[in-house]
């Protein structure tokens, strides 16, 4: 099934699905019947279908499962969401605990529906709508069920709405780690008891979800679906037993990998909090080998890119602004100093930037000084060109931020043959 238009970090030239998909009616893994055992021809390749493990075949039926009742925005959103699945199996042998944020900008997204799916295939799911942060703690024991949240938006949707839900944020974010505690007092005698937090959760919602809640994230962007997308109907009662026995069949393959799972180190395409988070998925499929490990480091490096970007454009004011003002210094041809007021003049004028409408009169010298303050860059008096006296900045004093918060691309060393 294509779903043209419906794919915001879908990337070129997606391998295609595996593994093979196996003849109606013939068990998994054997050959066609022949005829005869004198007349069958010398085979002179070995059956594709009987090299697939179970992990594979268990994983690709789950996969189309998936999208039987869903359209996600590229195939590697559905690679992504099958590994997060099967990764809930063996949350005790993961140092990290990623949560799936399932987002869209607007009703009848698909949301609710794959929460369905996944609720049906996931380890102990342990439904919260509405829950209280004390009781979903208290439901989190040392053998973690797997959260799961709809209408996420309901807890973060305003800044109103998030304070009185701060608790459930600071659990959703401690819990993404192992060995993060909650402390609460209890009991007649008033003693302090821990709690564990660690849980993997899928939470589902409009709008993105607080940002470190996103930056600890799978991120499934939804969008409805266009004309001729077409899904089946989810019916409970009609199609949770053939989840169900996709969810034991992955239990059961995973379970005895737990030991393996545990020392597993995976080569990951990305890093810091990005790779904590995707590495339970990446081991998942290096341990169920074929094309899974291609196509999860693929997912992770797609999705964890277009995540980035996101929070490029998204994230604090700040980081935009460093980016803004290298610009600036770039336009001017890189001088050593910019003054203030010219700095000033080259982001309002930009239309594409938040700048000229950051007040009424755009942005102005208080609150550039207010943005750089939490980066220790301040503005002073100097001597510029015609020895001029005015306020402004070096670039020297933006260059250990702009290499730790916006740093360029690192471009490819030229070949020493060729010069290119």
């Amino acid at each position: 099934m294509e779903h043209a238009g419906a794919q915001p970090y879908s990337a070129p030239d997606e391998p295609p699905s595996w593994p093979p998909v196996a003849v109606p009616g013939q068990p998994s893994g054997q050959p066609a019947e022949t005829g005869p055992a004198e007349s069958a021809p010398l085979a002179e390749d070995p059956d594709p279908a009987a090299s697939v493990s179970e992990g594979e075949q268990a994983l690709a039926e789950l996969r189309e499962q998936i999208r039987r009742y869903v359209v996600l925005p590229g195939e590697e959103a559905f690679t992504a969401v099958t590994l997060w699945v099967a990764a809930t199996h063996l949350q005790t042998a993961w140092q990290h605990a990623p949560r799936l944020a399932v987002v869209g900008p607007a009703k009848r997204c698909g949301k609710s529906r794959l929460l369905d799916v996944i609720t049906e295939s996931v380890h102990e799911p342990l439904i919260t709508v509405n829950a209280s942060a004390a009781a979903v703690f208290r439901s989190i024991t040392d053998t973690p069920p797997t959260l799961l949240v709809d209408e996420a938006d309901t807890l973060f949707g305003s800044v109103k709405v998030a304070e009185k839900n701060e608790e459930m944020r600071g659990l959703l974010n401690a819990g993404h780690q192992r060995n993060r505690p909650t402390l609460r007092v209890s009991g007649p005698n008033h003693e302090v008891a821990k709690f564990p937090t660690f849980a993997m959760a899928a939470l589902a919602g409009i709008g993105d979800l607080p940002d470190t809640i996103m930056d600890r994230s799978i991120v499934i962007r939804m969008r409805r679906r266009r004309p001729g997308e077409k899904v089946a109907e989810f019916r409970t009662f009609r199609d949770t037993p053939a989840l169900h026995a996709l969810r034991d069949r992955l239990a059961a393959w995973l379970a005895p990998l737990h030991a393996d799972a545990m020392e597993l180190t995976p080569a990951m395409p990305v890093q810091d909090r990005a790779a904590d988070t995707w590495q339970p998925l990446v081991a998942v499929a290096d341990l169920a080998g074929g094309r899974w490990p291609d196509l999860a480091r693929t997912a992770c490096r797609v999705m964890a890119t277009y995540e980035a970007e996101q929070d490029q454009d998204s994230s604090s004011l700040g980081i935009r602004l460093l980016a803004d003002i290298r610009r600036a210094f770039t336009t001017e041809g890189n001088p050593s100093a910019l003054r203030t007021s010219r700095l000033l003049d080259i982001l309002n004028q930009d239309d594409e930037t938040p700048w000229p409408e950051h007040t009424a009169n755009g942005l102005t010298p208080r609150g550039l000084q207010i943005l750089l303050k939490e980066y220790g860059i301040s503005s002073a008096t100097r001597r510029f060109h015609g020895n001029v006296q005015a306020k402004g900045f070096t670039r020297q004093q933006f260059a250990d931020s702009w290499a730790r918060y916006c740093p360029e691309p690192e471009h490819p060393e030229p070949d020493s043959a060729t010069g290119t």
